[in-house]
């Protein structure tokens, strides 16, 4: 085990982050030369901390296994090489959890009961950090079976899928509508949170392994359905969920009114040298204008981030829930993952500038425009715990710009998914059984698509479980790690 009285020695500790009025001049990460680099001096006594459970609870709250006191143990050895190989047998792709997941395997952590958790999640990525700066080695397949695999989507679960089942020894094409490869890791996630390099070096080992990427080709249109269908033996859907929910109350037809995915890539795009739109139309700016953001989840919290980077004069987040508490309610016990007041970076970032605020248990009734057709104001209501209007409690705020973060509500149906006729729930998303599968032979879906909006150590998950599936469709058996059914439900999700 790790340091036998590290939990009773040391208390928890994060990275310190780089001062507020310095990161938002710029669009890098927010930790100096990155958070891995930024947690050296303190990991190995935080990861001595793990107690070593007789049942850790920690990796069963996690989706994807993650044998976390291993690590731990090996990470306050000094042995990180061993630290490494243990994080990669159940994580393709540990530096995109450690920097984006919410870590419901610290909420799961037996510390946690009466202490404060083990850092996990900086443990993680302070492990791929230092395990790239070794050089991380591509595993290319012994021998190639002949058989051909075409996953559509380059989010997550389409990349997970796809290196699984490349170093199985399958051909496998992963389809990406968008310019670059990467799916919402290219261009939902800002740069301040994941650096786009992290991306890219992970895509160039997949190469040198052996998968195919195709980007800027929407599969539905310039390929059909059919046609993937006659050129490949089996065909992988992680297209994700991504059918904004929409607000429709009066005046959404204003301009200045945006859903986040139309926000966040365009600036994600500048921030990296590209031009925001393909098209060279307006981009999409906050500077000098009152910003509401409608949603208090993490999409909202990158809007605000960017919002800030771009100097807007204001920004208010809006949430119809009331506001959480600081401590595990009592309703919500261990190791469930808890309803928390929550502080992102960004967040920090509009406190300490004195121009963001967070305004809980109210919901919008009317955007309200100017002369010229765009938004100028927002009118909105308190409600009570069953979300209905509190009487009287009606106001109007200032809004040049208004964003949605709000969620998703499934896949897009219109081109691939018609083409191919998979069958959709009651919520519009694709069905599967416990292997992955669609009602359409050959054809399987992982991540979003099939679970709905989730988190990303669960599109990894389905992407690796999937890809034993398909190994197993393609070839009677599979030496990858057994397939998690896709109704399984770890206990701190």
């Amino acid at each position: 085990m790790a340091d036998p009285k590290g939990f009773l020695k040391d208390g928890r500790q994060i990275a310190e982050r780089r001062p507020v009025e310095e990161r938002v001049q710029d669009w890098n990460e927010v930790y100096p030369g990155g958070i891995g680099r930024a947690l050296l001096p303190i990991i190995s006594k935080q990861a001595g901390r793990c107690m070593d459970c007789g049942i850790p609870f920690c990796h069963q709250g996690c989706p994807l296994g993650n044998i976390i006191p291993e690590w731990n143990d090996l990470v306050w050895r000094d042995d990180w090489s061993g630290a490494m190989d243990r994080l990669h047998a159940t994580n393709n792709f540990p530096e995109f959890t450690g920097r984006l997941c919410p870590a419901p395997c610290e909420t799961a952590c037996v510390l946690g009961i009466n202490q404060d958790p083990v850092t996990i999640k900086n443990v993680e990525v302070s492990i791929i950090d230092r395990a790239w700066e070794s050089g991380v080695a591509p595993q290319p397949p012994e021998w190639l079976t002949g058989k051909t695999v075409a996953v559509v989507g380059s989010g997550p679960a389409g990349l997970a899928t796809a290196q699984q089942l490349t170093r199985a020894g399958h051909t496998v094409a992963v389809y990406e509508r968008a310019d670059q490869i990467g799916g919402l890791l290219r261009y939902g996630i800002p740069e301040f949170k994941m650096e786009k390099s992290h991306i890219d070096r992970r895509l160039d080992q997949m190469r040198r392994e052996g998968t195919v990427f195709r980007a800027g080709v929407d599969v539905g249109a310039s390929v059909t359905g059919e046609q993937l269908r006659n050129r490949f033996d089996a065909v992988v859907l992680a297209i994700g969920s991504t059918l904004p929910r929409e607000l429709p109350v009066p005046g959404r037809e204003l301009g200045g009114i945006h859903q986040a995915m139309e926000y966040l890539p365009q600036a994600n795009r500048v921030a990296v040298g590209m031009p925001a739109t393909d098209d060279e139309s307006e981009q999409i700016l906050a500077t000098g204008k009152d910003v509401v953001i409608i949603g208090g989840g993490d999409t909202g919290a990158d809007c605000l981030g960017t919002a800030l980077r771009q100097g807007a004069a204001s920004v208010t987040q809006l949430e119809i829930m009331s506001r959480p508490t600081e401590e595990r309610p009592t309703g919500q016990p261990w190791p469930t993952y808890p309803m928390l007041f929550r502080v992102s970076s960004a967040h920090e970032e509009g406190a300490q500038l004195d121009v963001q605020s967070r305004v809980y248990a109210v919901s919008t009734q009317e955007f309200l425009g100017d002369e010229d057709g765009h938004v100028r104001a927002l009118r909105l209501v308190e409600v009570d715990a069953s979300f209905q209007p509190v009487p009287g409690t009606e106001r109007e705020i200032p809004a040049q710009l208004v964003l949605f973060a709000m969620g998703f509500v499934g896949p897009q149906r219109e081109g691939l998914v018609e083409q191919l006729g998979v069958e959709l729930d009651e919520r519009g998303n694709i069905v599967r059984d416990g292997s992955y599968a669609t009602t359409v032979e050959g054809v399987f879906c992982a991540g979003d698509a099939g679970r709905g909006q989730s988190l990303i150590v669960w599109a990894i998950a389905e992407g690796r479980s999937a890809a034993a599936a398909v190994d197993a469709y393609l070839t009677g058996s599979t030496a990858l790690p057994a397939p998690i059914p896709p109704t399984a439900r770890p206990l701190a999700v």
